[in-house]
């Protein structure tokens, strides 16, 4: 089809018909009837000659199309057409009929021959002066063998010149790659001993991290036994940074800004996927680069252990404010609004380094990854700052919002996650996460990504235990085993099969609670 096509546009039918009407129009008043009417019938057969291309070629895409290719366009265009003789009205003959078309190809012809006719002339003159050129070429040609000569002459001359100068470049080469050399050491053996101070200067920054959060810890402490004492002694308490008197029956600033803050968390996690993720993921792949599952793992650990240090310092913070407000709070509001809305209006008070130091440390002994000796998880120190700052504010929602809990090989959930552009689209199970789901209770919010794989779940699991176990790893110091570390179960569908104690713990969802209901769970 398109072998014809292209023929019948090299041949020019049409741009010939166009020619031959032209031309009678200029001599139609000079011509007899007689030659006016073979002027005709010879257009005739010339569009006839067209029209009968023009049907093959219909015939030929009509084939195309099948048995039935072309039906409607056929009833609707063509069969109008031929009932009506070859002579349909203007009204039932299409825009695409029309012979403006071929107006419009025969004025581009003519601006292509005016084209071609000014190009022949600069082509006359242009062989004109090529000719010039030529004549010039061999003078400068004779000239140039005279110059060449003379340059062998010269050569001659300077040989033993110039092989008393490549000895001496040669020399000089070698003096310069030897300073270089010497050189690149000094700069390696600086490089070194500046590894060596960062080294002792970040474990320094770790320790004083470290007596930061003690001296915190030891402050929230003291200032919580002042208040026991002076309770005991005057019957009340050293007061926390005093709240705005709320007015009787108004909703607390927690409660009005619940909305705004949960719209602008919301965003903040999309930022973190889109954003943060990929510069933690490029930061990852400089040390990592033959190991695409292993830098998504490190950052979906990252953010479950960030989103579950942020809930622990949560409740800790809401377990001392709600201590120090018990001895005092008289309403209108309940007493866990008011240590809502105090934790709201006091963020400043979240320890994030603590919590991203205790992200690091679960990360160190989390048996799914793993990661180059000489390299520690700090590379990702700002990406899982934010995460913790995202996940603290998610905590004081009312309701809240937290990740979804997430296993290797559990069952693709299309409502949770989207697969990845590399998965198995047919894999029915998960081999492993890129980024957790957002949900509120069992609704989810933001929909997370997955990797999903036939059979290669298990077997990556033992494999990246079995090279942990194998790979020199600084020594780490296992997490400390305590009340605040404990992980809560992963929520349940109500009607389900499987039991609490049958499902995988997860590090990141908590049971959901209420305002209403004890206020351990956050």
């Amino acid at each position: 089809m398109a072998e014809s096509l292209r023929r019948m546009v090299n041949n020019g039918n049409f741009t010939s018909l166009q020619d031959k009407l032209e031309k009678w129009l200029d001599d139609y008043h000079i011509n007899t009837n007689d030659q006016n009417v073979a002027r005709a019938c010879e257009l005739v057969e010339l569009n006839a000659r067209v029209q009968g291309q023009l049907f093959t070629l219909l015939n030929l895409v009509a084939s195309e199309g099948g048995l039935y290719g072309g039906v409607n366009t056929l009833k609707n265009r063509l069969l109008p057409w031929l009932s009506s003789g070859f002579a349909a009205s203007a009204a039932s003959v299409s825009a695409d009929t029309s012979l403006a078309v071929l107006a419009e190809a025969a004025e581009k012809d003519r601006q292509i021959t005016e084209i071609q006719s000014h190009y022949e002339q600069q082509l006359d003159n242009m062989e004109k002066d090529l000719v010039e050129t030529k004549d010039d070429a061999a003078a400068l040609k004779a000239e140039l063998d005279e110059t060449r000569d003379e340059l062998d002459d010269t050569r001659r001359k300077s040989t033993g010149t110039m092989m008393a100068t490549e000895d001496e470049i040669i020399r000089l080469k070698e003096d310069q790659v030897r300073s270089l050399q010497n050189r690149i050491r000094d700069r390696r053996l600086q490089l070194r001993l500046t590894r060596d101070e960062s080294a002792s200067l970040r474990t320094r920054v770790d320790m004083i991290g470290d007596y930061e959060r003690q001296v915190r810890v030891l402050r929230d402490e003291i200032a919580i036994l002042r208040g026991e004492r002076a309770v005991l002694e005057n019957g009340l308490p050293e007061p926390l940074p005093p709240l705005p008197p709320p007015r009787p029956g108004s909703p607390t600033h927690a409660k009005l800004t619940d909305s705004v803050r949960r719209s602008r968390l919301i965003g903040r996690y999309n930022d973190l996927f889109s954003i943060d993720r990929v510069e933690a993921l490029t930061t990852l792949r400089r040390y990592i680069p033959d190991d695409e599952e292993m830098v998504q793992r490190i950052v979906f650990v990252g953010v479950q252990e960030a989103f579950h240090a942020a809930k622990m310092a949560f409740r800790a913070m809401r377990l001392r404010v709600r201590k120090n407000l018990a001895i005092t709070h008289i309403g209108p509001e309940t007493l866990e609004e008011a240590v809502l809305d105090y934790i709201v209006r006091n963020t400043d008070l979240f320890d994030v380094n603590g919590a991203v130091q205790d992200t690091i440390r679960a990360m160190n002994v989390n048996p799914k990854i793993s990661f180059p000796a000489e390299i520690d998880f700090n590379l990702l120190h700002p990406f899982i700052r934010e995460v913790c700052r995202c996940g603290w504010g998610m905590c004081a929602l009312e309701p809240p919002l937290d990740i979804s809990p997430a296993t290797d090989a559990e069952l693709y959930n299309e409502l949770k996650y989207r697969r990845s552009y590399d998965s198995e689209f047919t894999a029915p199970l998960v081999a492993y996460h890129v980024w957790p789901a957002l949900m509120e209770y069992d609704r989810v919010v933001v929909k997370g990504e997955a990797v999903t794989k036939r059979g290669a779940s298990l077997s990556r699991n033992n494999t990246n235990i079995l090279r942990i176990e194998q790979s020199p790893r600084r020594a780490t110091s296992p997490r400390p085993m305590s009340p605040s570390r404990s992980r809560s179960p992963s929520p349940t569908r109500s009607g389900s099969a499987m039991s609490v104690s049958s499902r995988p713990s997860s590090r990141s969802s908590p049971r959901p609670y209420s305002a209403a209901s004890s206020y351990v769970s956050y």
